[in-house]
């Protein structure tokens, strides 16, 4: 077994952990109510599976910051890195997540998208209607949810303004993905802009909030914040080379889905850059043939292997920023983590 499978290992049993406890907080914090149509349309994509990649990181950055493990770790009540209380960090996480959901609800209804997560899409399985009001009703609890995690007001304030800004800057980076598709000079310092705000951002609000909420010091905020960030952008990178590299059936939606969308993305722009016609490389129902006719263009333009190298650099310089804290089995595990986002087959 080499070193590379056995970290993976440990990444998928860490992940694995972590998610059955965040899916049990998800049936307490966010029970079916009533109208139980909106709050089950909500809770659909959450039911639907998912890596909890985002808060599982909230959850790691807390074990590390606080040093603790295994069945030493209470997330409902964690120490404050100065002992002056405890504070929830599940919930931190489950806020997170939350917002997660509510953005890919909404990011189908803007593509159409039939399926996420190889069900079929909260707008094709309730309406329109219903998974707009859905996305709202969780973007809501996103905020009501962090308001409880009990930390001292000031680092709640701090933790909500983080989370205000997050959600912001996700709309933006949504708002110029849209525009690049009729933008045929897009570059790679917009491109990086773009998925800067659009999914990175989450990721650093996800290593950061811990920090900030269980009373760390500025570098150290400072630093996972730019933790999450490094690792976020590699984590959209690789996922547009997933999106043409892993059959349909794997994605959970239609392999190369971004070109047929005419979405910018790393892979595309260096394409162009080397004399691929991107936007004539598919047609609007490709088959597989076609498909697989359309990547081997772009590999033989060199454009996989540039966004692959590219989203390695990311990860090596997010695992720096690690240094800040204690060394411990979460620490290694973030680090671990930071190299399976860009390693994973999905």
């Amino acid at each position: 077994m080499t070193a590379a499978t056995s970290d993976e290992e440990v990444v998928l049993e860490a992940l694995a952990t972590r998610r059955r406890l965040i899916d049990e907080a998800i049936d307490e914090e966010l029970p079916v109510e009533e109208p139980a149509r909106l709050y089950e349309a909500s809770r659909y994509l959450l039911e639907a599976g998912g890596k909890r990649l985002r808060p599982a990181i909230v959850l790691l950055v807390s074990e590390a910051l606080t040093d603790t493990v295994g069945d030493e770790v209470d997330y409902r009540a964690m120490p404050t890195c100065d002992g002056s209380g405890t504070v929830d960090m599940m919930r931190a996480a489950l806020s997170i997540e939350i917002v997660q959901s509510f953005t890919l609800i909404h990011d189908d209804i803007m593509d159409d998208d039939d399926l996420r997560r190889g069900v079929p899409a909260v707008h094709k399985e309730f309406d329109l209607e219903t998974a707009i009001l859905a996305g709202d009703t969780l973007y809501s609890k996103a905020f009501e949810i962090l308001l409880e995690t009990g930390a001292s007001p000031d680092r709640t304030i701090r933790a909500l303004r983080i989370l205000a800004t997050t959600c912001t800057r996700i709309c933006e980076g949504q708002a110029l993905d849209l525009a690049f598709e009729s933008d045929n000079d897009v570059r790679v310092p917009a491109y990086r802009d773009m998925i800067e705000r659009k999914t990175a951002v989450l990721f650093r609000a996800a290593a950061a909030i811990p920090a900030v909420l269980l009373g760390a010091d500025e570098s150290t905020v400072e630093s996972l914040g730019a933790y999450g960030q490094s690792v976020g952008e590699a984590f959209q990178i690789h996922d547009d080379v997933l999106d043409l590299t892993v059959p349909s059936d794997t994605l959970g939606k239609q392999r190369g889905s971004d070109l047929i969308e005419g979405k910018r993305t790393l892979i595309t722009i260096h394409a162009a850059r080397n004399g691929v016609n991107v936007d004539s490389l598919l047609s609007a129902n490709p088959d597989e043939a076609e498909i697989e006719a359309a990547v081997a263009e772009i590999e033989t333009a060199g454009s996989i292997s540039f966004a692959r190298a590219a989203a390695r650099d990311l990860v090596d310089d997010g695992v720096g920023q690690l240094a800040v804290l204690p060394s411990n089995d979460a620490t290694e595990q973030l680090r671990m983590l930071a190299n399976y986002l860009i390693e994973r087959g999905y």
